[in-house]
């Protein structure tokens, strides 16, 4: 019986141990300074065709080399890159299909 009770102890320890751990590899987000405040209310003032005050994919595409150059050196270049990863993730459209189809295979699948 003690065995028992040790062994479950020691399993809830465990499970208490892992489940504390899960949340440990968030990564944090870190406050923009001044600094990089301003310079993306910039991009997105220069580059939100549709003024809903985002970026959406197609607008982060169009943003030039030399502004790229800049998020990169203020440290937010990761905000661009962003585009090309989400870009990657979804399937690649059905052969044959037009955008709208492969958008709606694509969305069945989720």
């Amino acid at each position: 019986m003690k065995k028992l009770l040790v062994i479950a102890i020691g399993m809830l320890c465990a499970t208490a141990i892992m489940v504390q751990a899960e949340g440990t590899n968030k990564v944090a987000k870190t406050e923009r300074t001044p600094e990089q405040k301003a310079l993306w209310k910039e991009i997105v003032t220069k580059y939100d065709i549709n003024k809903d005050g985002k970026l959406d994919n197609e607008e982060k595409a169009k943003i030039s080399k030399e502004d790229k150059e800049k998020l990169e050196k203020a440290g937010l270049g990761n905000l661009v890159k962003e585009h090309k990863e989400k870009k990657d993730k979804h399937a690649a459209p059905v052969a044959g299909a037009t955008n709208a189809t492969a958008v709606s295979t694509n969305a069945a699948a989720n």
